[in-house]
């Protein structure tokens, strides 16, 4: 498999070196300051790059009909221009908040709690987010997808970093180096706290997650989310 990585950051490198040991090829490396020179030559992309250039990367992957894996994050006000396009070009595209397998089991996890908590109003629901400091959005999207998760299920109406209403989810936001990632949600009344919790020991997590879903995305038309590479749904 021919692979361009679209950001050639600490997780682009991450994804080269499982990439290449898994056999496959490097045909591009974009950098900010670097063209897409190569992109014609790739079987897949994977954009793991900085939210103002997700867009761009996404949509010149999916104008050029290669499928494209974007692990980016604090880009979503565009992700429905994203889908729609996709569907217009008949290309394929997989966005994820985390392309970690763990952490795609902790969501359904996740999801599976909340609806099993719904019922027991005496229950607080918060959250706790920490990364490294070079992470530029907060919340992580992670954490966004996991307020989501139980936002849909729950009385909860929205999420909050600061000062939440009774109806937001309260996300703790910390930035502590070398933190990879760690999500944590606790249900938490007057006499007791249930806690579940993901924390991610190295990068590898997400650049192997994000190999599996390129290589399951080739030949596929459409908008998939690691729910289909996984068979979660």
């Amino acid at each position: 498999m021919k692979i361009a990585l679209l950001g050639y950051g600490k997780m682009g490198k991450v994804i080269e070196r499982i990439a290449l040991e898994r056999g496959h090829e490097i045909v591009l490396r974009k950098s900010s300051s670097s063209t897409f020179d190569g992109l014609e030559n790739a079987d897949v992309a994977i954009d793991f790059s900085v939210p103002d250039s997700a867009t761009t990367n996404i949509s010149e992957c999916i104008n050029r009909g290669i499928p494209v894996v974007s692990g980016t994050t604090g880009w979503l006000e565009d992700y429905h221009k994203m889908v729609a396009l996709c569907n217009e070009k008949n290309a394929a595209f997989i966005y994820g908040s985390n392309f970690s397998l763990g952490v795609n089991l902790f969501f359904e996890l996740n999801d599976y709690l909340a609806k099993m908590m719904s019922k027991f109003n005496q229950y607080l629901v918060s959250m706790e987010e920490i990364h490294h400091t070079q992470k530029l959005d907060k919340p992580s999207g992670t954490a966004i997808s996991l307020a989501n998760g139980i936002i849909n299920h729950t009385k909860y109406n929205n999420w909050s970093i600061e000062n939440p209403a009774e109806d937001e989810v309260f996300i703790d936001v910390k930035r502590i180096d070398p933190v990879p990632g760690t999500h944590s949600i606790f249900y938490t009344s007057e006499v007791d706290t249930i806690e579940i919790k993901h924390t991610a020991h190295s990068r590898d997590g997400f650049g192997f997650g994000s190999i599996i879903a390129a290589e399951w995305l080739i030949g596929k038309k459409g908008v998939f989310t690691m729910k289909d590479v996984l068979e979660l749904k």
